[in-house]
């Protein structure tokens, strides 16, 4: 049975199609794509809003009071759930820093979670990190990699690690990019004091992104650039930004946009009281106190993470004037690609959806939507 599945506007990977349609065939993925008058199909939905394709979130640490790094494969399933449920369709879990046999056993406890597609890998932020930027990771954790400690944590995620945050100026930090890296790991250059020829020396070394940027690294003077300079001028490398109205001005992100053309990833950076109440909570090891949704140091010093999830970011970006399709490759071709998955929305890839609804601008997967068409056994679409 194929599907087909019109509306006013319809954003993939490729395309920007108005009055689009597509066709899913009946193992869930796309089989065709157009404008106009579309194919004959077994069944056929019209959905009222703009459709664009799932979410792809590179760095989240948790959801609904579960942290990955240290809940039940179980708890860690229902903080995955969450984010699905709110249009993120591949979710990379970070393990924040703790003690190195703590993270080995995250890892390990994580790992069969990647194996059957609950999540999309794992994200390793810390513990090479400096401490002169450590946020909310605790500095009596933080040391430089050493390569047999490289090589027990490659081994504990056996093939889930898919990136790794790391400071390049730590002793050994360049040659754990290149370990890593071959490895087929995504190296991350944040939480880092690095100078501008340290970072410059990791991307030659093989690092492509960029963690959190401005947030856990210097702020870019005019005589020493700093990592920040270097991420804005340096194509090699994609830069991670949390829009969530705390982590970055409107300002910094248009700066970015104009500095880096197709250079943004939309990332959460959620901690685990993502979709709780306001209260008190932990990660890292460190205390947390969540106010009006903002997740800080218990102490003040540092933002914590937040509690948003991607679709938030992109809404948010959205809101600036930002170009819908650049919306959508900063919250899902980009990342997509980055770790090797299908293009999002294009021929042959799965039929991971979402729709912005046109009465409120909320991003919903049209699964959340009331009347199911399936295709085989897999829920494809909903009408919305």
């Amino acid at each position: 049975m194929s599907v087909l599945v019109r509306a006013p506007r319809i954003v993939t990977a490729t395309d920007d199609l108005r009055d689009g349609w597509l066709v899913v065939d009946r193992s869930g993925a796309v089989q065709s794509t157009g404008t106009g008058t579309p194919p004959h199909t077994d069944t056929a939905t019209t959905i009222a809003g703009t459709v664009v394709p799932g979410l792809v979130d590179l760095h989240a640490h948790g959801a609904l009071g579960h942290d990955f790094a240290l809940s039940t494969a179980d708890d860690s399933r229902a903080a995955a759930a969450f984010h699905r449920g709110r249009g993120t369709s591949a979710l990379i879990a970070s393990v924040a820093t703790g003690p190195v046999e703590e993270t080995a056993a995250a890892l390990t406890r994580l790992r069969p979670l990647v194996g059957d597609g609950t999540l999309a890998g794992l994200h390793l932020e810390g513990p090479w990190l400096a401490p002169a930027r450590r946020g909310a990771h605790r500095a009596d954790l933080l040391h430089a990699p050493d390569p047999a400690e490289v090589e027990s944590l490659l081994s504990a995620a056996d093939g889930g690690l898919r990136v790794v945050t790391l400071a390049p100026e730590l002793p050994g930090a360049l040659d754990a990019v290149r370990r890593l890296v071959a490895a087929g790991v995504v190296v991350a250059i944040g939480h880092t004091d690095a100078t501008a020829d340290q970072t410059r020396q990791a991307i030659d070394a093989g690092a492509t992104l960029v963690t959190h940027l401005f947030n856990g690294m210097p702020p870019m003077h005019h005589r020493t650039p700093g990592p920040v300079g270097v991420a804005l001028t340096d194509a090699r490398v994609l830069l991670e930004c949390i829009v969530d109205g705390h982590h970055l001005d409107p300002v910094t992100i248009d700066l970015v946009r104009r500095a880096a053309p197709g250079r943004i990833v939309l990332v959460s950076d959620a901690m685990s009281a993502t979709g709780c109440p306001d209260g008190d909570h932990t990660i890292a090891g460190s205390a947390v106190s969540v106010r009006g949704g903002v997740a800080m140091l218990a102490d003040g010093s540092s933002l914590a993470g937040s509690t948003i999830t991607v679709a938030d970011g992109a809404r948010r970006l959205l809101d600036t004037g930002t170009p819908l399709t650049e919306v959508v490759a900063a919250a899902a071709t980009r990342p997509a690609h980055l770790l090797g998955l299908p293009a999002p929305l294009a021929v042959g890839s799965p039929a991971e959806m979402l729709v912005i609804d046109t009465a409120d601008g909320r991003w919903k997967p049209l699964d959340d939507a009331d009347a199911a068409v399936s295709v085989g056994t897999t829920p494809a679409v909903r009408s919305s």
